[in-house]
């Protein structure tokens, strides 16, 4: 049984939808906090829609915030909620995207996941698992997920930008090359990174611009 994932939108400037960029939002906040970047990025992909789906569970103590799974290190939770709650966050956005796909009759090589944080731990872990590869994952400060599994159990090698603030206190920015050499070592031909300088846990310009630029590219446009 999968959870219905509530969902902010902005749709293309154009008025039409040839690609769609779903946002993936971190730890604590909610699809709000990402949508904005639907303003800078619109001009340069105007027949784009963007949306950002809020995750599934609320997070104890923090009753506007929201997690796609529990996170031991920070809430005390045990290894084995956080995996059931990784597997279970999955499914639901593995049937958001299907969903997604047909309501705005677009292929998965017109979609670019692009995640922040926790939302990219959720990205890296569920765009290889899916059958068709999606146009492309833009992966922030996040890190890459049981590693070690990867090669037995990627579906698809869409292609992957991993970007990393080089002066991040939440997810260390080691997570970066970590990701990288997984990726690497199970088989992906595609791996992009660009670290942004004196950057916290966050998204700077530069980093915006060099997502832009693989955006675009990967979508062919």
């Amino acid at each position: 049984m999968t959870r219905v994932l509530q969902a902010g939108r902005k749709g293309p400037l154009s008025g039409t939808t040839r690609s769609v960029v779903v946002f993936l939002h971190g730890y604590g906040a909610n699809g709000a906090d990402l949508i904005g970047l639907a303003d800078p990025l619109e001009e340069h992909l105007p027949d784009t829609l963007f949306v950002a789906p809020d995750a599934p569970e609320t997070i104890p103590g923090m009753p506007m915030g929201l997690q796609w799974f529990p996170i031991p290190w920070i809430d005390g939770s045990s290894e084995e909620e956080a995996e059931r709650g990784l597997i279970a966050a999955a499914k639901d956005l593995n049937a958001f995207l299907d969903a997604l796909m047909v309501d705005e009759d677009v292929l998965p090589e017109q979609v670019v996941i692009f995640g922040f944080s926790q939302g990219t731990m959720m990205a890296l872990h569920v765009a290889p698992r899916r059958e068709d590869a999606v146009a492309g994952v833009v992966a922030f400060s996040g890190r890459l997920l049981s590693p070690e599994l990867l090669k037995d159990e990627a579906i698809s090698k869409p292609p992957v930008l991993l970007v990393h603030g080089d002066a991040d206190d939440v997810v260390p920015v080691q997570s970066l090359p970590q990701a990288a050499e997984a990726l690497q070592n199970a088989g992906w031909q595609d791996v992009y990174a660009h670290v942004m300088k004196g950057t916290a846990h966050g998204i700077a310009p530069d980093g915006l611009s060099v997502a832009l630029a693989f955006m675009r590219d990967k979508l062919g446009l």
